[in-house]
């Protein structure tokens, strides 16, 4: 028993929430330490969230994709690293490292599909009570399929549920626009699988994309390779921002080429025509006409249009921590010692600094939120930075105080970085503010220096958590 468990948690297993990358490389750290973790994932399949942007291909190459506890499982499993440079589709992610993962002797036994946690609070305590709230054990409540709920026990909770399911809406105001629920048959959330499975939703048809990150890049330039093939298709992009800066990234700069390449094929897209950009629009209101739909703002009209995509970034659900005890940012509802090292009015894409247990502590004792939900609504959030965070609360749980306070961060040069506090940073945001760059499932890069000297740790790149 470690300095952090007392006699009514004794025993009790540690509840990770969600089975994603990060979810299960904290099971497979909790393992390696000799502890009981208890995986519950609300999708029947591991990587759920994953699985909805599964056509996407990452800019990160697969040697940025793994850490170093949960390879070593893999490889005495016999599992194969892909080819290190290869850059792999959400889908590959999900076949050659998620299910592998959640399939070792070691998690699988761990490990519960179709278990939605509704609600964390302690056994016996309500938000307000105060006296013992440390000792009691953690109450962690699931639906499972039919409906049913069970209750269980925990003597420490990871949330690493990610945001993907709960993205950012239409309207600027970060509130649904007017209309925008009675238009919902015609909006999508994400970046839609325009080639394949999407593909009569949006062939010959005229969409309007909103947003400025990678998710937004990635729709549009499926969106373009439906338009070689189906001239009749009309493709208007709206972003928030006035004027887009150095939104297309670095370019040849960048030390993840792919990241680069994705901003000039973008950049060539608007210049050529095939993408007609709409600068300074912050959508307000949704009408539905015969022939589409009109998305008003007070600086214009755009439609009217068949279809909307809104890539506008994504924000975490709260809901059922609201018994706990959080200590969050009131603009970005990340952890408050995390929120300055992470705020995109302040920082560019290379001062991501160092963290793990400290800034990711809360005044619930044992209760952490780990991954992309741990940056709130911040959109730079890094794969390698989730595997670090959990390496580090795993130590902390652990009574290895050393290991959790000892945090490394080194970024890759993007090329075109600056910290330009008060005006628009180097990349795009997802929500279409200055912000560093932001993309699919929070996919995000950083520069050569980081604000804070990091340590001689991994590079943290892409992508998602």
């Amino acid at each position: 028993m470690t300095e952090h468990e007392s006699g009514t948690r004794a025993g009790l297993p540690v509840v990770v929430i969600g089975a994603g990358p990060v979810g299960l490389v904290a099971a497979a750290h909790l393992v390696t330490r000799g502890e009981r973790p208890l995986v519950l994932e609300a999708g029947d399949a591991v990587g759920a969230s994953i699985r909805q942007w599964s056509h996407v291909r990452l800019f990160s190459p697969w040697k940025y994709l793994t850490e170093p506890v949960s390879r070593d499982m893999l490889e005495a499993a016999g599992w194969r690293m892909p080819d290190p440079e290869a850059l792999p589709t959400g889908g590959e992610l999900i076949e050659h490292l998620v299910q592998p993962l959640a399939a070792l002797p070691e998690i699988a036994p761990h490990l519960r599909l179709g278990h939605r946690v509704v609600s964390v609070s302690r056994a016996g305590f309500d938000k307000t009570k105060t006296a013992g709230r440390d000792e009691a054990a953690f109450e962690v409540v699931v639906q499972r399929a039919g409906g049913r709920r069970e209750r269980i026990l925990a003597r420490a909770v990871i949330d690493a549920s990610g945001t993907y399911t709960t993205p950012n809406p239409l309207g600027a105001s970060g509130v649904q626009a007017e209309g925008e629920v009675e238009a919902g048959a015609r909006i999508y959330y994400g970046i839609p699988d325009v080639l394949a499975r999407h593909r009569a939703r949006y062939a010959g048809r005229r969409t309007l994309v909103m947003g400025s990150g990678h998710s937004a890049f990635n729709a549009l330039l499926e969106l373009a390779a439906l338009k070689e093939q189906s001239p009749a298709t009309e493709i208007v992009w709206a972003i928030r921002r006035r004027d887009p800066g150095l939104m297309f990234g670095g370019g040849a700069k960048d030390a993840l080429a792919a990241r680069g390449s994705l901003g000039e094929r973008m950049k060539r897209l608007v210049e050529s025509g095939a993408v007609s950009l709409v600068t300074g629009f912050r959508a307000e209101r949704l009408v539905e006409l015969p022939g589409g739909l009109l998305v008003e703002s007070a600086e214009g009209t755009i439609g009217p249009v068949d279809e909307v995509v809104v890539a506008t970034g994504f924000r975490p659900d709260l809901d059922m921590l609201r018994e706990l005890r959080l200590g969050l940012d009131e603009a970005l509802e990340a952890p408050v010692r995390l929120a300055p090292l992470i705020d995109p009015n302040v920082h560019s894409c290379g001062t991501v600094y160092p963290h793990g247990y400290e800034e990711l502590r809360h005044p619930e004792r044992d209760f952490f939120v780990v991954g992309m939900k741990s940056y709130g609504r911040a959109p730079t959030f890094l794969l390698l930075t989730g595997y670090e965070q959990v390496r580090s609360v795993v130590c902390a749980l652990t009574g290895d105080m050393e290991g959790a306070r000892d945090v490394q961060l080194v970024l890759p040069e993007t090329g075109v970085c600056s910290t330009d506090v008060g005006g628009a940073a180097c990349c795009a945001a997802e929500g279409d503010e200055p912000a560093p760059i932001g993309g699919s499932c929070g996919i995000a890069g950083g520069c050569a220096t980081p604000a804070k000297p990091a340590g001689p740790g991994l590079p943290v790149v892409a992508c998602c958590g």
